[in-house]
């Protein structure tokens, strides 16, 4: 039998188990009557309170727990910041060493926290896709466990359960907004909602992989740039992520720079909610007019990251 595409909801409710002691369940606020412009009812699942400031906990946790053997050399990942600060976390909770690559563009902020988590940190190459290679030809000399920071079967199935948990606190949900980099998230999403829920992907204009992708029906190589480039700066997406929003995302909606950083502003100044850029890349398609809900759609959005500097 061949391998399944993506995940099923049994993997990620299998995944909800494995990972539960290890993760948050993040709160999900109502912000009030015609906040962010929206006239229906909103609601903002705060995945930026999330271990290590980020969703991606979710994935590292599940993909190093359905691990049987874990090689000596420990694990080794790419990331532009969040994937590694995870997979530091979760290394560092289960006792694992971990080696982590990011290229030159990552945030202070997040290179502090990979190393306030323990590991040992590589940085080098202009994008993500560099510390990506670099990474893997490490982890030939080293037989270190790889954990891709998207395109990997146990880590979307974790991802997923964000999905799973999010249903259980609003479960008459119409739309659901999710910032998109290389498709972990909104392909574990796709793979929990599957149509009993409208998913709409946002990217930024100058990284749209996934946007791409779907147009070409399969994963292609983007130009990446701009101010949420360190987490949604995916050159190309991944194949699950693909497989899992084929049908099940509606589509990707892209939006601008100024418009992410409206977005991080509304969210500090009306919330004292903080988020990085990419995790502020889903409201801010509600804020531009980019996703326009019709009358009375209850509306939720994914305030995915928080890993950076609050405005002071």
């Amino acid at each position: 039998m061949a391998p399944a595409l993506f995940p099923s909801r049994s993997d990620i409710e299998a995944a909800s188990e494995r990972i539960r002691r290890h993760v948050r369940r993040t709160p999900v606020i109502q912000p009030g009557a015609g906040s962010f412009g929206h006239a229906g009812a909103l609601w903002l699942k705060l995945e930026c309170l999330q271990h290590a400031g980020s969703f991606k906990p979710r994935g590292a946790f599940n993909r190093l727990l359905s691990q049987l053997d874990i090689p000596a050399a420990g694990v080794i990942a790419a990331s532009g910041g969040n994937h590694g600060a995870a997979v530091a976390y979760a290394a560092r909770a289960l006792g694992i060493p971990a080696e982590i690559f990011v290229p030159d563009i990552v945030a202070p902020a997040k290179l502090e926290r990979l190393r306030q988590f323990g590991a040992q940190v590589v940085v080098g190459g202009r994008e993500y896709a560099d510390a990506l290679q670099a990474s893997q030809n490490r982890q030939a000399q080293t037989g270190a466990l790889a954990i891709h920071a998207y395109d990997d079967f146990d880590v979307v199935a974790g991802q997923g359960t964000l999905g799973r948990e999010l249903e259980e606190q609003v479960p008459d949900l119409d739309t659901i907004l999710v910032a998109v980099g290389g498709g972990g998230l909104i392909g574990g999403m796709a793979a929990w909602y599957r149509g009993r829920a409208r998913l709409i992907g946002v990217e930024p204009r100058t990284s749209c992989a996934l946007h791409d992708a779907l147009a070409a029906g399969k994963p292609v190589d983007v130009t990446v740039s701009g101010v949420a480039a360190d987490s949604l700066g995916a050159r190309r997406a991944g194949t699950i992520a693909l497989a899992a929003a084929q049908g099940a995302v509606e589509r990707v909606v892209l939006v601008d720079d100024n418009a992410i950083v409206d977005a991080q502003r509304k969210l500090w100044t009306e919330l004292r909610i903080f988020a990085e850029p990419g995790g502020a890349a889903a409201l801010s398609a509600l804020l531009s007019g980019a996703y326009r809900p019709q009358p009375g759609e209850n509306v939720g959005v994914i305030v995915c990251g928080a890993n950076g500097v609050p405005p002071t």
